[in-house]
């Protein structure tokens, strides 16, 4: 995405708001510039600590959904025999809404980081799951038939078919799943903790109704989901260029 673009439809944004901010007329909303102020402030002092809490446990369950689920979805994607066997109980456990697991996780795991994060990766599984198998499921059999005819086995074939055929898959689902790992964060952040850009929000919101530093928390909580897919959008476009030059 080209970054004058982005930079004017922030720009557009912030106008929106303060423009609304005047109409309004109510503490409740602060104004963009007073929400930067406050955001300049606090990262330097108790904004910051919660933002490196949450990008530790959104990182980390991220980096542990790809490590799991691409070579899960790569295995499945090329055994139609144990994709057979596994596809029900992917039908059954995907559509469910992993957060209802919140209390259960917090009894089996206690009020940890690993808790937060294996909420977070238990949502991230199934979507990078899927969408790399499916890929993988798709690759032409003529390319395996002619890679076969080199004489490469089944780890040959992981190798120099499945795996660079499904990069672009893995990193696409890693993409999508940034906001909603980000989503499953706030949530996860109000349970039983009081580190993390969930708790200060809804601490400095529903508890101080200090709104300046709600709606900081709001903006580093909406920059750390911006970093992390811009992060991933770069490393997708150096991998993969051949998937954008026709869109831009």
């Amino acid at each position: 995405m080209n970054a004058r673009k982005v930079l004017l439809a922030a720009l557009g944004i912030g106008v929106a708001w303060q423009l609304l901010a005047w109409l309004l007329d109510t503490n409740i909303l602060p104004g963009p510039l007073l929400v930067l102020q406050t955001f300049t402030a606090e990262i330097g002092a108790d904004l910051g600590g919660h933002f490196l809490a949450s990008l530790w446990r959104v990182l980390a369950s991220m980096l542990l959904s790809v490590a799991l689920a691409a070579p899960a979805g790569l295995i499945l994607g090329q055994s139609r025999r144990l994709n057979d066997f596994f596809s029900p109980v992917i039908y059954l456990l995907y559509p469910i809404p992993k957060v209802v697991l919140v209390p259960v996780v917090l009894l089996f795991l206690g009020i940890t980081d690993l808790s937060k994060i294996v909420i977070i990766f238990l949502i991230l599984f199934f979507q990078i799951l899927v969408l790399v198998r499916d890929q993988a499921a798709a690759i032409r059999p003529e390319l395996i038939y002619s890679v076969r005819s080199l004489g490469a086995g089944r780890r040959g074939l992981f190798r120099f078919v499945y795996l660079p055929a499904s990069l672009p898959a893995i990193l696409t689902a890693l993409r999508q799943s940034i906001g909603t790992a980000v989503a499953v964060l706030y949530i996860v952040e109000l349970t039983a903790t009081q580190k993390g850009l969930g708790y200060y929000i809804y601490f400095n919101g529903s508890t101080l109704f200090d709104y300046p530093k709600m709606y900081a928390g709001v903006l580093a909580m909406s920059l750390l989901g911006l970093g992390m897919y811009y992060a991933v959008d770069v490393l997708h476009r150096q991998i993969s260029p051949w998937q954008f030059s026709e869109r831009e």
